[in-house]
């Protein structure tokens, strides 16, 4: 009996990549840059399944390239907006993700990124390098405190959760704001416009939907305190980023640490990379060995059962199981 046919559109860690190795005829792409769009559709067709990355986006043309036999899409991510997930649905096509496992990895990058900005530490680290570090001074590169400091959390689901759960060890006060979300971990629940006015430090954790496209922009940066910290691990697109860069030249919030942009990657001459108070890492939210080696293997479990015509063990829209 012949294999299935799957594409797979970037080299995933051994764990799943063996797997997928073992039981599909795979078509691995093997770049470090994703494949075109062009080498996308072209190499989506006739396929069985696609185990897809955050950076391929996965629309109604990819899927009517694939054709009827489409059986499954397995995203290698928690998040899946770059999945047209009705146009799945649609069309009876299950698709996959890979929750839970990244919960800590990405909460350790928040709390980093925390106190990085905070206590300006790359900022210090190239002070050093660049030789003008002659003497202890009382007044050099003086940062935030985090004893008794307030930390406003935007999203209260599982990576939210986490980073509330360190930020006790730190002795912060924690609140968030999620309406869907109840209380954990000593956080209270308060309104956005609280959150931003009263957190010293504000840490992203929501999805990106049409509600969070830029809910971080000039109107709720000028409500933070010009002492605030800005973190975000979510999506990129839930910060302005000409609002964040004119915020932290003008001195309206303290700090910024972005492990997600808009774009991504950012190019190399945006104004953002030129802000010492600003740091910048390219999305290792979810960056330990461990970690990646599970997200690949539950990409792969999920690929397998869809093209073998069982439940995903991981889907996103379950409803085509219903239809």
């Amino acid at each position: 009996m012949p294999k299935p046919k799957v594409f797979v559109t970037r080299i995933i860690p051994k764990r799943g990549l063996d797997i997928v190795l073992e039981l599909c005829e795979a078509d691995v792409w093997p770049g470090e840059l994703p494949p075109s769009r062009d080498e996308l559709l072209r190499r989506a067709r006739g396929v069985d399944g696609i185990l897809s990355l955050l950076t391929d986006r996965m629309d109604a043309e990819v899927m009517d390239a694939a054709g009827p036999g489409l059986k499954v899409i397995s995203n290698h991510a928690v998040g899946f907006d770059n999945v047209d997930v009705p146009a799945a649905t649609a069309r009876r096509i299950p698709v996959g993700n890979t929750p839970g496992i990244l919960t800590d990895a990405t909460a350790d990058m928040a709390f980093a990124l925390l106190l990085a900005a905070a206590r300006r530490l790359v900022e210090g680290a190239q002070y050093v390098k660049d030789g003008k570090w002659k003497t202890w001074g009382p007044s050099l590169l003086l940062g935030a405190d985090f004893v008794g400091a307030t930390l406003g959390l935007v999203g209260f689901g599982r990576i939210g959760q986490a980073v509330a759960r360190r930020a006790r060890g730190f002795g912060l006060r924690v609140i968030y704001h999620d309406p869907t979300a109840e209380s954990a971990y000593g956080a209270l629940p308060v309104d956005f416009e609280t959150l931003l006015r009263d957190s010293d430090f504000i840490s992203l954790h929501v999805p990106l939907t049409d509600e969070t496209y830029h809910m971080i922009n000039a109107e709720t940066l000028a409500k933070m305190k010009p002492t605030a910290v800005l973190v975000n691990t979510s999506r990129g697109g839930v910060v302005d980023p000409s609002a964040l860069e004119q915020a932290l030249r003008s001195g309206t919030i303290f700090a910024a640490g972005l492990d997600v942009t808009e774009p991504e990657p950012i190019r190399s001459d945006d104004p953002l990379l030129a802000l010492d108070n600003c740091l910048i890492v390219p999305h290792l939210g979810s960056a330990s060995k461990q970690t990646r080696e599970m997200m690949s293997y539950l990409a792969a479990q999920n690929l397998v059962a869809g093209l073998k015509g069982e439940r995903l063990p991981h889907c996103v829209n379950p409803e085509v199981y219903e239809r």
